[in-house]
């Protein structure tokens, strides 16, 4: 066997090494039938169905006429590659191919005579009945053919019973790749399951959703239609509407029915997959009915000629289609004009014309008798240009598997005429593993007899009333496309929209309408969750420790603000705590200088110092509730904030027991009014913070840590103030509560007690500053409960402040005022009822000055 080298050589020589046409002189003029040692079938669709099959009665009158001259020039194609494997004794030296090309007329009912023909004995032309056909010798070796997948879908599995080679140089139906039906089925054209995926990759560049699909109504466009529909669900693509085309009876009615469909479902994208002629129909009433739009063409239509002629195809909109990504086989019109100038010498020198005869099978073509070099411009037709290489390769890919077969070299092949046999399944093995080089492109086969091709994509560009093919992309093994190139029809020149419905926002959800998933309403996610994908119909629920805001594509845990030392809340209140430390720390020393005064005495001595110490420590702990919060300090910033202040309440409210005491009891008070003042207000004033102290404690075991507060809290923010917990809210209560009951005792006390006369009234500062104290503390309670936990802490401090500075201000200020301002009153005269128990003077019992009558009287 010759090498693969070596085979790859004689190809490139072959096929395109020579640069010379001067073997086209010895050309045969037999269009379709050439005798020979080996001989290749072939099937083309030449002319179109004359008959009625409708009203046949009989199993041999299907006539056909109506040539296609497209189809013509394509079964040349394969004569041209057979003549130029003959005319060099290189490629199978020794052995001469031929050819029998039969017309299809595009009919199942047709297309079985020639397979007959094919698969009659070689040697007496007939099918006989067998048990076993592996040294059965047909007339064939190889079908070159046909071209649509409705063809081969009659003859394909008979073929693969005989397991005769059949290289398609068309039929693009995917469910050919099954080779457990189909086993000896080939093609040099890509499969439809490739042209729906560059269909779906197209549209979805452009991000179109909504299309309609229309198919011709036979097994090229019924089975294609399938498969995009499927690829189409698979891509999020919704099909608007499907139609079919009649192929075997009038279009017509059918196709209005078909455009108002695609008028009623508002696309603007259409993909047509579809044979040329009902695609021609189609499109004929497309013009008729004006619809326009995006139109994306098969590969049957692409560039054929029956839909480039059609002028008014302009108006249409913007025609994308693709076509197979193959190479220019050279020398066609040259090769046409020379076969049809000999075939003109040869009508020339004939006396008698040939019969021409529709219903011979062998004879395709009678009017071709006619041909001239007029003629040879069809090979330059787009349409016979596009299949040329999938023909040319097919003839080749055959003739590679005889040249491997029959063990061929420069020189000669292992052939012995009249006694070789070329049984037609051995060539299978051999086409599955043939790889050959084509005009530069490798060619090979995969396991299903699919090939290595991909695709052109062409837009149809008007130029006056031609029409031209504008490359844009191009597809193997993925999309490749230059958006730039593409011109749309719309008033701007902007890409058309094909939705059903408008692409949801960010962070929105779609919830389907009707029966296409392309078709819904757009739903917000709401806070706490969050749109996954795009593609989502639901909202996802955060997970647990994250939250999300409203119009969220994801979730993240919280942050937390603090009541940082740089905010402008924090340093109006750091200065107003510092004010108010300087005029704590100033009644301090002025009553330190004037401790033994009978004021200070009076106000409560020593305690009255304590008093001022608390209220100073009281406005510290403040700080306690700004910058970072930690466990320590949420463990001490209510309580000790609270027990200050219960130490300054306490002391006052011992001083108003006295002044209770001595004004409502002053026989009893007199004789232990040392102790009263003495150890006395000491033991009350412990007594009071010890049970403060106690309520502390439980408060702070009580209450959670910020550790433990922070896991187990409920997460349904994305940012929010952190805070200590104050939980027990009871606990909270009994802290301040404790406090308010102290300052409303001392209230009581004063506020009924008897102003001694000209006397410095100790119970009028002691009730002014337990009534703002008080009046405070319960505004506080509603007001605190209403706010955000931000400002929970702000209101806890300033309420803190002003209290502490009611308390001051009422209490010690005026203490300061007679200190400085009036020292002549700071005698023991003036605070002899709280400082040695003397009764108070009623006002009603204090001598009246007499009048001037009285006293002339």
């Amino acid at each position: 066997m010759a090498s693969t080298s070596f085979r790859l050589l004689v190809f490139c020589s072959v096929g395109y090494g020579l640069s010379s046409n001067e073997w086209f002189k010895d050309i045969p003029t037999d269009l379709f039938n050439l005798s020979g040692d080996i001989i290749l079938g072939g099937l083309f669709p030449i002319s179109l169905l004359n008959s009625n099959l409708s009203e046949r009665t009989e199993p041999d009158k299907v006539t056909c006429g109506s040539l296609d001259q497209t189809a013509l020039g394509q079964s040349l194609v394969m004569k041209y590659a057979i003549d130029e494997v003959n005319a060099n004794s290189d490629i199978l030296p020794g052995v001469r191919l031929g050819y029998r090309i039969y017309n299809t007329c595009r009919q199942p009912s047709v297309i079985v005579r020639p397979i007959l023909s094919f698969l009659a004995n070689r040697s007496r032309e007939e099918l006989p009945v067998k048990c076993n056909y592996t040294d059965y010798d047909p007339s064939i070796s190889a079908i070159i053919g046909p071209y649509s997948s409705e063809m081969v879908s009659v003859i394909g599995k008979l073929m693969g019973f005989f397991l005769v080679p059949q290289v398609s140089y068309g039929a693009t139906s995917d469910k050919f790749s099954d080779k457990t039906t189909y086993p000896s089925f080939f093609r040099t054209v890509p499969s439809d399951k490739w042209q729906v995926e560059v269909m779906v990759l197209l549209i979805q560049e452009f991000q179109w959703n909504w299309v309609a699909v229309i198919g011709s109504e036979e097994e090229y466009g019924q089975m294609g239609m399938q498969e995009f529909a499927k690829m189409a669900e698979k891509s999020s693509l919704c099909v608007a509407y499907q139609g079919l085309i009649p192929v075997y009876t009038d279009p017509g009615p059918n196709i209005d029915i078909i455009i108002s469909n695609i008028k009623a479902t508002n696309v603007s994208v259409i993909v047509v997959f579809s044979l040329s002629e009902p695609a021609a129909e189609f499109f004929k009433g497309v013009i008729k009915h004006n619809l326009t739009g995006v139109w994306i063409g098969s590969t049957s239509w692409t560039n054929n000629r029956k839909l480039t002629s059609i002028a008014e195809m302009r108006n249409i909109g913007t025609i994308i289609g693709f076509t197979d990504k193959t190479q220019d086989v050279h020398f066609l019109p040259e090769y046409a004009h020379a076969l049809f100038d000999k075939i003109s010498q040869e009508r020339k020198n004939s006396t008698q014309p040939p019969t021409i005869n529709n219903h011979n099978p062998s004879e395709p073509c009678p009017e071709c008798w006619n041909l001239s070099p007029a003629n040879a411009s069809m090979m330059e037709d787009p349409a016979v240009q596009q299949l040329a290489f999938s023909i040319y390769t097919a003839v080749y890919t055959v003739v590679e598997a005889l040249h491997q077969l029959l063990h061929c070299n420069k020189t000669q092949c292992d052939w012995k005429p009249g006694t070789t046999k070329i049984y037609p399944w051995k060539l299978m093995p051999i086409l599955k593993n043939i790889s050959i080089d084509v005009n530069g492109t490798k060619f090979q086969f995969d396991s299903n007899g699919n090939p290595n091709i991909g695709y052109n994509v062409m837009q149809w560009v008007w130029q006056d009333s031609n029409v031209h093919f504008r490359n844009v992309g191009s597809f193997l093994p993925s999309l490749s496309i230059n958006k730039s190139l593409f011109t749309w029809h719309t008033k701007d020149s902007t890409v058309p929209v094909s939705t059903c419905s408008a692409a949801c926002e960010s962070g929105q959800v779609r919830r389907v309408k009707g029966f296409h998933s392309c078709c819904f309403d757009c739903i917000d996610c709401l806070p706490g969750t969050y749109q996954a994908n795009r593609d989502d119909i639901q909202c996802t629920k955060c997970p647990t420790g994250e939250w999300s805001t409203l119009l969220s594509t994801s979730c993240t845990k919280p942050t937390f603000e603090v009541l940082s030392w740089d905010r402008t809340e924090s340093v109006l209140m750091v200065l107003a705590g510092a004010l108010l430390l300087l005029f704590h720390g100033s009644v301090l020393v002025l009553l330190l200088r004037h401790r033994s005064t009978p004021l200070v005495m009076a106000s409560g001595g020593p305690l009255a110092i304590v008093a001022i110490i608390s209220l100073m420590g009281a406005c510290l702990s403040l700080v306690l509730f700004l910058g970072q919060p930690t466990d320590t300090v949420c463990l001490l910033q209510v309580p000790l904030t609270s027990f200050w202040q219960t130490v300054t309440l306490s002391i006052i409210a011992s001083i108003s027991l006295q002044i209770f005491f001595v004004s409502e009891f002053p026989e009893r008070a007199a004789p232990h009014l040392r102790t009263i003042r003495g150890p006395g207000s000491w033991l009350l004033v412990l007594s009071c913070c010890v049970a403060q102290a106690g309520i502390c404690g439980w408060f702070a075991l009580e209450c959670p840590s910020l550790s433990v507060y922070m896991e187990n809290m409920k997460i349904n923010f994305v940012s929010s103030f952190l805070t200590c917990p104050v939980e027990p809210l009871v606990g909270f209560a009994l802290l301040q509560g404790f406090n308010v009951v102290l300052a409303l005792v001392s209230f009581m006390c004063t506020f009924m007690a008897v102003k001694p006369l000209h006397q410095y009234n100790l119970s009028r500062d002691i009730t002014f500053s337990c009534l703002i104290y008080c009046v405070l503390w319960v505004t506080f309670i509603p007001i605190y409960i209403g706010l955000k936990d931000q400002m929970k802490s702000i209101a806890h401090v300033s309420f803190s402040l002003g209290s502490n500075f009611g308390l001051m201000a009422s209490y010690f200020l005026p203490k300061c005022y007679l200190i400085m301002r009036k020292p002549e009153l700071n005698t023991a005269e003036h605070f002899c009822t709280i400082l040695e128990g003397v009764p108070p003077t009623p006002p009603q019992d204090e001598p009246q000055p007499k009048t001037e009558t009285e006293s002339v009287q």
